[in-house]
């Protein structure tokens, strides 16, 4: 498959789950986004427009961040890091946008970790 057609299908399955999804400030949208090297987590409510809070694996914020890339160890890490970061806005319940990602391997773990630290989905 062309690769102009793998992002094309991929921006497809994105605005499919949008249309579906939106977060409050009650409740925001968590969305995970994988690139091939790094791990990036907002928190955003949709209806202001605004990013709530945000963690990723470039974070200066983040420990041992030389180490960290984007596979499942690293996955769980920053799902933890997100929902302490969360919890510290006083974020308690979100909605999870995958972005288009497979719900298996690494968007799992992250997000098996998040609620382990306490975040509601």
């Amino acid at each position: 498959m062309q690769v102009q057609k793998k992002h094309k299908l991929r921006q497809l399955r994105r605005w499919r789950i949008r249309r579906k999804l939106s977060g409050t400030a009650q409740r925001p949208r968590m969305s995970v986004r994988f690139t091939g090297e790094n791990i990036y987590v907002q928190f955003i409510d949709d209806q202001r427009g605004m990013t709530l809070a945000s963690t990723s694996t470039r974070d200066k914020a983040t420990p041992s961040k030389e180490t960290l890339a984007a596979n499942v160890e690293s996955a769980k890490k920053v799902g933890t890091l997100a929902a302490t970061a969360a919890k510290g806005k006083g974020i308690s319940a979100v909605i999870f946008d995958r972005n288009g990602a497979r719900y298996h391997g690494k968007v799992k773990a992250l997000a098996d970790a998040a609620r382990e630290a306490g975040l509601q989905f």
